[in-house]
């Protein structure tokens, strides 16, 4: 049985009067792994810094883990979503180590010194960083870290508190080919972990979807074109509209490729 992580209607995000986004329903539920794709622009990160509760929309109604935005402080809610996003990373000082990135997640922090840490926080820590294949990395700065990695400690960060709700923000954004692939497999790998956990990861390229990704929302000009199962809705007409060109979509075993036509 899956429950209810998220859930928005009518959400609508005004910026200097133009409406960034303007959704009329969306839903995560547990056991479900949610794509959002579309072109630059389109209000996906926006949606995503929502389902963080991070951001309150212009109006329309959204609720996290059943409580409802407005009703509810949502700094209680928000240690139960691991978030990793390359905006994140922006806001971290190169001069952290891996460990103390990670530690950050039990509450949200982004420096060492808002809290006291235990000895029980660290092994947590160092757990974390197993988990995402990066143990080995727990007393590096971020400073000397590749982008591959880097996105790799962010994952760990998201996992620590074992969230039942995971945001990932364009994980591959400046990787080379190998770095994507070693990321998108560990994506895969923690999926198989935890059936459980409800999943949503923004992207621009088909590429970048993790085979283990079960559905997928299509987003033009803030508005949700097309939603639902993956295989059903990453079709080569609603991508080609969704990005105004006429494009090819090709799967095998669960990945995706996009060329146009």
């Amino acid at each position: 049985m899956s429950t209810a992580l998220f859930h928005a209607r009518s959400v609508l995000v005004t910026r200097q009067g133009r409406a960034i986004l303007d959704l009329d329903e969306f839903e995560v539920c547990s056991t479900q792994r949610w794509v959002v794709l579309g072109p630059n622009g389109s209000g996906k990160s926006t949606l995503l810094t929502i389902a963080a509760g991070r951001l309150l929309p212009s109006s329309g109604e959204v609720s996290l883990f059943g409580h409802q935005f407005g009703t509810v402080d949502l700094r209680s809610l928000r240690s139960s979503v691991g978030l990793a996003s390359s905006a994140l990373t922006r806001q971290l000082r190169t001069d952290l180590t891996a460990l103390e990135v990670v530690l950050g997640g039990l509450d949200g922090s982004l420096e060492p010194w808002w809290r006291t840490t235990t000895d029980d926080d660290r092994t947590h820590g160092l757990a974390a960083l197993e988990r995402a294949g990066v143990l080995h990395l727990a007393e590096r700065t971020l400073g000397g870290l590749s982008d591959g990695e880097r996105q790799q400690v962010l994952l760990a960060r998201a996992l620590l508190v074992d969230p039942p709700l995971l945001l990932i923000d364009e994980p591959s954004a400046g990787l080379d080919l190998g770095a994507r692939e070693r990321l998108l497999h560990r994506f895969d790998a923690l999926s198989a972990q935890n059936r459980d956990r409800g999943v949503v990861l923004v992207t621009h390229h088909v590429e970048e979807i993790p085979a283990s990704s079960t559905h997928v929302l299509l987003l033009r000009e803030g508005r949700r074109l097309a939603s639902g199962p993956i295989d059903q809705v990453l079709t080569s007409d609603n991508l080609s509209t969704c990005f105004d060109l006429s494009l090819e979509v090709l799967s095998h075993n669960g990945r995706f490729l996009a060329r146009a036509r």
